[in-house]
């Protein structure tokens, strides 16, 4: 074969992955190369970016020889990967200090600052987004604020998966979904916005050229060749954040096809044909990895990070499959057991670092069956409080809404989501969204199609759907409950942080 594979790659949080793929989008290889990250102070997330790198050229060398091919078959290469970490280098492109990372939550008073210079009405306008930790100016801000000989060496600043593609080619760039992540972005004209970046007093220099998703960036150089494997001068395009790289792998690229992760968080994520944002900016407003094309994104941070706390703490012998099956001898609502998912604060709605996880209900007849099904059921419920909101948001009607991330691999737990958001949920063949939705893009730039779109109809295919069943109505009263529980809380919890 000549040149009839992609390669796309997933620079996530605590592994990157790899995969290979032909032309109708079928899986030749993955592989998977796992890393920790550091919390040197309570609420600190920082990596090494290093990592980041030795495991991409361990898992493309993988899956190269996994599939039996050389780097002279791949026509294109795509990364998506975790979003808003912030790595500087210096003017010799040497890395400063780790990348502090989206969960890092030490940013608050830059938030507050931002939101001071800016105007939090204007910025919402400008960026479709409100002051958040996670966002990489707040980051920026503090490494000025507090590590002034690291800010002193900073020239240039990348994202996570930007780094990888650095390393890769050479080159200093940054693709517009990953920009609007940034806080620094104006999502009308899918660039850097002056007005936002001179008023919290950065320098435009120092941040990197934009690009589109499938638009190439640069080749592979000889250096990278050596240490991967693959050809020098294979293209590599400009990629996209994690969750619209899902998107893409999903084929969730058109108003009306929505895509939902259940991974560690959960993401509701809907493609728009226009720039729109939350008036009080509680969905992420950003440019999609689609050229054209915007997205809203609401997220509840503690998805199937619920269900791995509880087996973790409270039932560590137990298979995943053993406790779903005891949750699925409880009945709908388990029996008055209401579970709030705030285990790690909350994003959408709320947008509150200080809410706190709870069981609320609890009576001596509930077991661990009931405990683990109010997990399942108050992630559902959770979802549904950002699936609602996207929904009366995005400008366009919801159709379809296409499901990845481990949590969907329970038929049970798509079950309860189908019934609580009364929707039904598509499945595709692939478990690797993201990687998949970098090698899409990748396959564009190569020229195999037209358009993203064009892309993900030959190299997409759907697999099952799960259709709400009787029990959709049942959960209604329910999430009732549930809605009315963090109004009577939030005093509560923001004094339980001070305790």
């Amino acid at each position: 074969m000549s040149a009839s594979l992609v390669l796309g790659l997933d620079v996530s949080t605590t592994a990157t992955k790899a995969i290979l793929l032909d032309r109708d989008g079928t899986v030749l290889a993955t592989a998977a190369a796992e890393y920790p990250f550091e919390t040197p102070r309570p609420l600190w997330a920082e990596q090494d970016p290093a990592l980041w790198w030795d495991a991409a050229q361990t898992t493309i060398r993988q899956v190269l020889a996994e599939a039996g091919v050389t780097g002279d078959d791949v026509a294109a290469v795509g990364a998506g990967g975790q979003m808003h970490g912030m790595v500087l280098l210096d003017e010799a492109d040497e890395v400063v200090r780790p990348a502090i990372l989206w969960n890092d939550g030490r940013t608050a008073a830059q938030s507050d600052a931002i939101r001071e210079a800016v105007g939090r009405e204007r910025l919402i306008e400008i960026t479709g987004n409100d002051a958040l930790t996670s966002y990489t100016a707040t980051k920026l801000l503090w490494v000025r604020d507090q590590e002034p000989e690291h800010w002193a060496r900073a020239r240039h600043l990348l994202l996570p998966k930007d780094y990888v593609r650095f390393r890769l080619t050479g080159e200093h760039a940054l693709d517009v979904n990953d920009g609007a992540g940034t806080l620094l972005f104006d999502i009308r004209t899918r660039t850097w916005s002056p007005e936002v970046v001179e008023a919290i007093g950065l320098d435009l220099s120092m941040l990197p050229r934009t690009v589109e998703g499938p638009e190439v960036v640069g080749a592979v150089t000889a250096q990278a060749a050596a240490a991967t494997g693959l050809r020098a001068g294979t293209p590599v395009v400009g990629g996209s954040g994690d969750q619209a790289a899902n998107a893409v792998g999903l084929g969730a690229v058109v108003p009306g096809i929505a895509a939902m992760s259940v991974g560690t968080s959960g993401v509701v994520f809907v493609p728009t044909s226009s720039p729109a944002f939350e008036k009080d900016g509680r969905l992420s407003a950003f440019c999609h990895a689609v050229p054209g094309t915007w997205h809203f994104m609401g997220v509840t941070l503690s998805a199937a990070g619920s269900l791995k706390w509880l087996r973790d703490e409270l039932a560590p012998q137990a298979g995943w499959d053993e406790l779903t099956a005891l949750a699925a001898g409880v009945p709908p609502g388990a029996e008055g057991l209401i579970f709030l998912p705030y285990l790690s604060g909350e994003r959408t709605p709320y947008a509150d670092p200080l809410a706190r996880g709870a069981f609320i209900g609890l009576t001596v007849r509930h077991r661990l069956g009931h405990v683990v099904r109010a997990v399942l059921e108050g992630v559902a419920f959770s979802l549904r409080d950002v699936f609602e909101l996207v929904s009366a948001t995005a400008p366009e009607p919801l159709r379809e809404l296409r499901a990845s991330g481990g949590g969907t691999n329970s038929a049970l737990w798509r079950q309860i989501i189908a019934d609580v958001l009364a929707a039904p949920i598509v499945r595709t063949r692939t478990a690797e969204g993201v990687a998949t939705g970098g090698a899409i893009l990748a396959a564009v730039a190569a020229g195999w199609f037209e358009s993203v779109g064009d892309a993900c109809e030959a190299m997409v295919a759907l697999t099952d759907t799960t259709e709400p069943g009787d029990e959709a109505g049942a959960y209604d009263r329910a999430y009732a409950v549930y809605r009315s529980l963090y109004p009577k809380l939030q005093d509560t919890f923001a004094q339980l942080a001070e305790v």
